[in-house]
């Protein structure tokens, strides 16, 4: 049975402009937009729900700066849920649970930023809540010089956490 049988939530974590302002740049930011993007289109041809998470602190993400702001290529639509939160993982202090619980949806699919954060937090808590969990391996990252490293510890360590894994590609073309 995949995926797409079922209601499923899009959880787009953290996709935000200032993320893409840092020293560092976004490892393969263009290919993780385009990705991200393919996620978004396959969710809405599914009925899914697609749901923007933006974090914000006391820092270079407060709420409601241009920092703040999703990233300028998503388009969000006004059937979309938006989160907001202040820890790392999307269900912490959040109305994530409730809303996914509200509508009978049991899996959730992560992408964003970044890897080792938010990205690894929000999956283990999906995993540990007892949501069918798939990481999108290839589309997640980072701003970090050891990006590519950290992607692939990362999703070895939440695969054998309970998170199956699969490429944007095996997800949009899962039947």
């Amino acid at each position: 049975m995949s995926t797409h049988d079922h209601p499923y939530a899009l959880l787009v974590i953290d996709v935000q402009q200032g993320l893409f302002e840092h020293k560092i740049p976004i490892y393969n930011a263009q290919s993780l937009l385009a990705n991200i993007d393919a996620l978004i289109s396959c969710a809405r041809q599914h009925g899914a729900l697609v749901v923007f998470v933006q974090h914000s602190n006391d820092t270079f993400l407060a709420k409601d700066t241009p920092a703040w702001q999703l990233h300028s290529s998503l388009q969000p639509l006004p059937d979309d849920l938006h989160i907001y939160k202040r820890h790392g993982s999307s269900f912490e202090e959040t109305e994530l649970g409730a809303e996914l619980t509200s509508r009978g949806i049991h899996k959730v699919v992560v992408c964003g930023l970044v890897t080792h954060g938010c990205v690894k937090a929000g999956c283990l808590d999906a995993v540990k809540l007892g949501y069918q969990t798939t990481l999108i391996s290839d589309a997640h990252s980072s701003y970090s010089k050891d990006a590519a490293k950290l992607i692939e510890e990362c999703n070895t360590k939440l695969e054998q956490a309970g998170a199956l894994l699969r490429t944007t590609a095996q997800f949009t073309q899962a039947k």
